[in-house]
């Protein structure tokens, strides 16, 4: 059962099911958003959608999921559902990616990369910290 958020912004969106489809539309448009490919390393998804008219996007995955960026040995946890807004090299007003710094976990609102500067991707979180670290590390590796 999808939260009010996704179900308000279903009307209109371009909606995947399946793991293999959503991550293929995932990666697209992270690659058409100018953001490296591997931002969302999910597991089992079970829905992708993206409203370009709201510019809202959501993943559902059958259960939450904690990935390392081995490159820049970060850990991040990803909820059973994780909402975003998208524009031209940023997800803003993000939902259900935390991060985890020294003992405790925060939340990830924002993540962008500027324009002047592509070679590193900011992250922003809940309490206005902000970090950033080479695109690199976030890259698919097939």
């Amino acid at each position: 059962m999808a939260s009010k958020t996704i179900e308000s912004y279903r009307n209109g969106a371009e909606i995947s099911k399946g793991d293999a489809d959503c991550k293929k539309k995932s990666v697209e448009l992270l690659k058409d958003l100018g953001l490296p490919k591997g931002l969302f390393p999910l597991e089992n998804i079970e829905e992708f959608g993206y409203n370009q008219n709201a510019g809202s996007i959501w993943f559902i995955q059958k259960k939450k999921t904690e990935h390392t960026f081995k490159k820049i040995k970060q850990v991040v946890s990803y909820a059973t559902e994780v909402t975003a807004f998208v524009e031209k090299g940023k997800l803003k007003k993000i939902t259900g990616v935390k991060t985890k710094e020294l003992l405790i976990w925060l939340s990830v609102v924002e993540v962008y990369m500027e324009e002047a500067s592509k070679e590193k991707v900011t992250f922003k979180t809940g309490t206005g910290l902000s970090d950033s670290f080479d695109a690199s590390a976030f890259e698919l590796f097939e």
